[in-house]
């Protein structure tokens, strides 16, 4: 079974690149970004309390988001394996990822961090919002913040992934 981490700011190519591993091995897809507008969408109690935090400018906690992914994977076990897109971004994310595929009896294979350059990363977040429809990536003035946001919180650099979990690592760098 092939378990992968992907991770990388918006617009870094993980749907695109999720999308040829998909092709290629025939795994499960579990995105944070679409579980967000899953539960939005349906109006979960977890959609909900995201709502909360998001509409109030702040990060959906842990728990929230770690619940998110639990009630996926429950839903997956058929799966020849999973790429996790944008998922763990926390300390306590990985450990509960870890535990979560622990009661599977399988674990990470290995992780993938995507970098990109913050130019880069505006062009693409806003060509994408031409064409997506998706709201966020729709406003310039939101999409600077957010990339400035997202560029230093330190905790998503790959180093710093690197010495958080104990998975195996690949590194790509996309232009």
């Amino acid at each position: 079974m092939l378990n992968i981490v992907l991770f990388g700011p918006p617009g870094a190519g993980k749907g695109t690149q999720s999308e040829k591993l998909i092709e290629k091995y025939n795994i499960e897809h579990i995105s944070t970004g679409d579980l967000f507008r899953k539960h939005l969408g349906e109006g979960t109690a977890l959609g909900k309390l995201a709502r909360k935090y998001m509409d109030e400018g702040n990060l959906v906690p842990d728990e929230v988001v770690i619940g998110m992914v639990e009630d996926k994977i429950n839903h997956s076990l058929d799966a020849n394996g999973v790429i996790f897109d944008g998922f763990p971004r926390t300390v306590a994310q990985a450990e509960a990822l870890d535990d979560l595929l622990a009661k599977k009896g399988v674990a990470i294979s290995g992780m993938i961090a995507l970098e990109v350059p913050e130019e880069e990363l505006k062009n693409r977040l806003k060509e994408r919002g031409k064409t997506s429809g998706r709201a966020d990536d729709q406003d310039e003035e939101k999409l600077k913040i957010g990339l400035r946001y997202i560029m230093k919180r330190p905790y998503q650099l790959p180093t710093s992934m690197k010495i958080r979990v104990s998975y195996p690592e690949f590194m790509v760098l996309v232009p």
